[in-house]
């Protein structure tokens, strides 16, 4: 059977385009491979068209438009997964059109097609005192424990995404003064991110104690699991949760719920309620664009509230009479009807 022009163009797209072209990393490609998937799904259940039948032309703004839907009633995907699947066919068809240039009027309608709005989410982050007792709780004089620890304060401090941490290597740690951890994020874009002296002093134990030390081991991956295999997010998250749980035995200002992306939050919370610049902080995070970062500021309260109290005197005087001693008063309220 011929290979259909959606085909091939799909093909041509995930294995050649994304990866050599765009540079981008393996997670976002797997992310875009599932979109299509879906995509494909909805032309079977949906439409009764069948994966061989699939041509370039089935495709317009509202067939789009139905599998957006679709994704949401059907498959009760949140707005913010809805809008990923369509940013990924826009990538798409945005390649398309510079291939098919007799299809880029259909082609354009569907890369028009705009996000979804919905409503902005709270930006859930831990309080300083809530770090430092989750941090308490892996017990130092146990090799796994050290393990968790080292971890825990390194994805604490370098605010890094989970993936990110799963992939830094034993030659990604520089631990001379000024220490600093290079973390490899979307796209394969990297960053070189400082490290405080605390989680400088865990790691130069951490490694020692590994035997991580060698020459030969620079290419090895800096977090292992129990079967020395490359640690998965679900363990990551698994960790993290354990010491929650232990956490909140003893106080409850560890929330029940941590996600592990919140230690990225709480990073970014406290740099920014420690007077770091905005751009600075962009930056240390790896974002792209200056208004991803800004929802920091605007979740922000506390900062709020100092610069507030810094610019506006006392216009109410706190010394004000008590009113319980005005006997005229209070005979007046006791004859209100």
């Amino acid at each position: 059977m011929k290979p259909t022009d959606f085909a091939k163009y799909l093909t041509e797209f995930l294995s050649v385009y994304l990866p050599t072209q765009k540079n981008v990393s393996k997670n976002t490609i797997c992310s875009y491979r599932d979109t299509f998937k879906l995509l494909i799904s909805f032309c079977q259940e949906k439409n009764g068209i069948q994966v061989e039948q699939i041509t370039l032309n089935i495709f317009s703004s509202k067939f789009i438009t139905d599998f957006l839907e679709w994704l949401e009633t059907n498959r009760k995907c949140s707005i913010a997964t809805r809008n990923q699947r369509l940013a990924a066919i826009h990538s798409f068809f945005r390649y398309v059109q510079t291939e098919e240039p007799a299809g880029i009027f259909n082609f354009q309608k569907i890369t028009s097609i705009p996000i979804k709005k919905g409503k902005k989410p709270v930006i859930e982050h831990l309080t300083p005192e809530a770090i430092k007792l989750l941090l308490e709780q892996p017990d130092k004089y146990t090799k796994k424990g050290r393990r968790d620890l080292t971890l825990i304060s390194v994805l604490y401090d370098t605010g890094a995404r989970v993936q990110e941490l799963i992939d830094i290597k034993v030659c990604d740690i520089t631990l001379q003064t000024p220490a600093i951890i290079t973390l490899t994020g979307k796209g394969n874009k990297t960053r070189r991110v400082p490290i405080m002296k605390n989680t400088a002093s865990l790691l130069q134990n951490y490694i020692l104690e590994n035997k991580l030390d060698k020459p030969w081991k620079n290419e090895h991956l800096l977090f292992i699991n129990n079967q020395h295999h490359k640690l998965t997010k679900e363990g990551v998250a698994y960790i993290v949760s354990k010491y929650v749980e232990s956490a909140r035995k003893t106080s409850t200002i560890v929330p029940s719920k941590v996600k592990i992306h919140m230690l990225r939050h709480t990073k970014a919370m406290h740099l920014l309620q420690a007077g770091v610049n905005l751009i600075y902080i962009r930056d240390f995070l790896g974002h792209v664009d200056l208004k991803t970062t800004e929802i920091y500021a605007r979740t922000d309260t506390e900062t709020k509230r100092k610069a507030i109290e810094n610019v506006y005197p006392d216009l109410i005087d706190s010394n004000l009479p008590d009113w319980s001693k005005d006997h005229a008063l209070l005979s007046w309220l006791s004859e209100l009807k």
